[in-house]
């Protein structure tokens, strides 16, 4: 049963009004929520029909939650799942919209569109928004890309993209329709040209979800908002039936959530917001700030409260992630340090006799790399450490984590060629994405039968089970570029006039390739008269060819029912748009999770003796014994220095603007009759960003439990330098140990 530490049974002195409580990593924050639950439901007031609404962010979470507080209900003689609900805001949101879907003009039977088909329908909106506006660009693209085709096609329509989700869903956010900014950019005197862009694409948007019958899921928080406000009497039934509002990981929030909740409350309510400040990382892709929750923390009226002792790292490791908060509260920037990237309080070991302790405190056991490496090179070493600690602790637990997941894959590879035992936990697994990437190319092809280089992409897939063997990988190679450099494709795949073997492969020495190549022209005949079939039944006969291994069977049916999937909610997509969805997914940009692959919620306990890789905000939550964080540079982790560089601002787009930000601005400046300059919110984005990299920084120290391990690399160009918050707490464990010594 729970044994709260002294400031754990702080918090379960609560009684009613507003308490918020800052909690530091591993400092059991959510069984504390569930004890509070648990001890509410014993000791309240709870009228018949009244129920303690318990809000987390995630799905995952709510089982948790629902599991810790049956156990607590259960040891205390109450009935299990009676007088408390556990929902995540979303799903919360739902049931208010549904419950009044008249009120909230949709209809009983409105469909909910996840991440994904929201993706495809926006980027179905932005086409139409290209083709009717081709020359956007011209305003936009550096002077070196105005005349090259690829950055219009690609490059300037990923950033579009971006640009409206962003636009999209911080309008929403602000509860204004298309059609009202329309009204309000006439009204407007001043020019904002990526205005009018965002809010054409989202009127298209939102008539590609009307036609669906569908809401997206920022339309549920802005439907329930409304919803509330609009049926007072609705409104006053809810918080009655609600009487306590606990929420978790309150960090995440956004304006609108936050309102919804708020509402529910009502004046004189009942509100626990429990959460870290220092571990908000989702602001770049979502619409939560951390300061929603630290204006809560500090207001008049509410009581505060911290969860300040975690037993889950050694007390070196808590005193580097503390110096880092510390170093952050004076950082060398201002503006930076106005954002109050990190705060206190400082994370405190477990008081004496408490169940969890600290591991042993082992200050060696830290490694602050301040060698500049290589990308390839900081992957081995990092490797090479894992290795070493797990052969001297085989029933632990190690992670390498990475900002990116592209830096993952490039980890597992070595990893593999290592002979290293390993885990992914990344958007989807490499073997998953070898499968995705090879089905990708053949559709690529089909769609383009006469390009040569996609044709030598699919020489090399058809001859996929060579890879391993390097004489006929070599030779397999050789092809490649051969065929990459034929003129006429016809001449190989369909011959009329001439054939392409006769004229390039004679003789006793071509002997073994001209038969592989005319086995190809017969396979490829093949496979495009099957290209009419429907999209499922032709990955089907493409993965029956070219696959012997049953998993990568068992993962191309999975493929097939995605993409059948797709075709059912957007009739429209042909070939080129399903190649296009599998490249995305084998670039590790799309989530896709095929049999075998690690289910949502990730258990490193459960991968002991292994080495872990994974995201740094996939690492949130959880913990390893021994962690590795890489590519800590001026890159992936700047401070809005000179020197620094940001994944926002693309190299293709003039005067180093981050059009997505920029979007916000003319945004901002519609809504709240704010003066736009152009620039302003590029600079500020960077401040933003830098931010919240240091919480990412942290959130990734602390997953620690007894040994650390930070690294940074030049990054492709050898153009990258060392973060400068690795830099500062390299110069204070240095001077630490030399204390220690001393």
């Amino acid at each position: 049963m729970f044994q709260p530490r002294p400031r754990q049974a702080q918090v379960l002195q609560y009684r009613g009004g507003y308490m918020g409580v800052a909690a530091v990593p591993g400092s059991g924050k959510t069984a504390t929520l569930c004890a509070l639950a648990g001890q509410l439901l014993n000791n309240a007031p709870l009228q018949d029909g009244q129920e303690i609404l318990i809000v987390t962010l995630v799905n995952s979470a709510v089982a948790n939650f629902a599991r810790q507080v049956s156990d607590f209900v259960k040891h205390e003689g109450f009935l299990p799942g009676w007088g408390y609900r556990v929902r995540t805001l979303h799903s919360l949101a739902n049931e208010i919209v549904r419950s009044r879907a008249t009120a909230a003009r949709v209809d009983d039977d409105v469909n909910i569109v996840d991440e994904r088909e929201s993706s495809a329908i926006l980027a179905t909106a932005v086409d139409s928004w290209m083709r009717r506006q081709p020359d956007a660009a011209d305003a936009w693209l550096g002077r070196d890309f105005l005349e090259k085709p690829h950055y219009r096609s690609n490059h300037w329509r990923n950033t579009v993209i971006e640009s409206a989700r962003n636009f999209i869903k911080r309008a929403k956010d602000e509860l204004r329709t298309p059609e009202q900014l329309a009204q309000q950019l006439a009204r407007s005197r001043q020019e904002l040209s990526l205005a009018q862009m965002c809010i054409d694409i989202y009127d298209d948007y939102e008539r590609a979800l009307a036609y669906r019958g569908a809401l997206d899921f920022a339309d549920l928080i802005r439907l329930a908002l409304t919803t509330l406000r609009d049926n007072p009497d609705y409104l006053a039934a809810l918080q009655h039936k609600y009487p306590y509002i606990l929420e978790d990981e309150a960090q995440d929030s956004s304006r609108s959530q936050e309102a919804i909740l708020r509402l529910l409350v009502g004046q004189g309510g009942n509100w626990v917001r429990m959460g870290d400040p220092n571990q908000a990382i989702y602001e770049t892709f979502t619409t939560a700030d951390p300061k929603y929750l630290r204006d809560f923390i500090h207001a008049a009226g509410v009581e505060r409260r911290e969860l300040p002792n975690s037993g889950r790292s050694t007390a070196s490791i808590q005193q580097l992630a503390n110096h880092l908060i510390d170093w952050s509260l004076a950082h060398p920037l201002i503006r930076i340090r106005d954002r109050q990237p990190l705060s206190l309080p400082h994370i405190l070991p477990t008081p004496a006799g408490d169940p969890q302790p600290n591991p042993p405190d082992n200050p060696v056991a830290i490694l602050l790399c301040p060698d500049a490496m290589s990308a390839e090179r900081e992957a081995h070493f990092v490797a090479a450490n894992c290795a070493r600690w797990l052969a001297d602790h085989p029933t632990d637990t190690a992670a390498i984590l990475v900002a990116r997941n592209t830096r993952g894959t490039e980890i597992v590879r070595v990893l593999r060629a290592m002979g290293l035992p390993y885990v992914e936990n990344l958007n989807s697994a490499s073997s998953t994405r070898a499968v995705v990437g090879s089905l990708a190319y053949m559709l690529r092809y089909l769609a383009d039968p006469k390009n040569a280089q996609r044709l030598g992409d699919v020489y090399r897939v058809w001859r996929r089970d060579d890879r391993d063997d390097s004489a006929a990988a070599a030779a397999v190679d050789a092809l490649v570029k051969d065929l990459r450099r034929i003129k006429q494709v016809e001449d190989l795949v369909a011959p009329r006039l001439r054939d392409w073997l006769d004229d390039n492969l004679q003789g006793e020495k071509h002997v073994g390739a001209r038969n592989r190549l005319a086995s190809f022209r017969e396979q490829i005949a093949s496979w495009m008269r099957a290209a009419d079939m429907p999209i499922d039944q032709l990955v089907l006969s493409l993965a029956g060819d070219i696959f012997r291994d049953a998993n990568d069977i068992a993962t191309a049916h999975m493929i097939a029912l995605h993409l059948a999937q797709l075709q059912k909610q957007q009739p429209q997509m042909r070939l080129p748009d399903f190649a296009e969805e599998l490249y995305e997914i084998a670039r590790n940009k799309r989530k896709f999770r095929a049999w075998g692959d690690e289910e949502a919620r990730f258990d490193p306990d459960a991968h002991k003796g292994k080495v872990t890789v994974t995201t740094l905000h996939k690492a949130k939550g959880l913990e390893w014994d021994y962690v590795a964080i890489v590519s800590v540079n001026n890159y992936d982790f700047p401070s809005a220095e000179p020197r620094d560089s940001y994944i926002g601002e693309k190299w293709y787009i003039r005067d180093e603007l981050n059009l997505p930000e920029e979007a916000l601005a003319q945004l901002d400046s519609l809504c709240h009759g704010t003066p736009y300059r152009e620039g302003f919110a590029s600079l500020d984005a960077r401040i933003d960003y830098a931010a919240e990299r240091l919480r990412l920084l942290y959130v990734g120290i602390t997953r620690a439990r007894k040994s650390l391990c930070i690294s940074w690399n030049t990054g492709r160009r050898n153009s990258q330098s060392e973060a400068t918050p690795l830099r500062a707490l390299r110069v204070f464990w240095d001077a630490e140990m030399c204390r220690r010594v001393q």
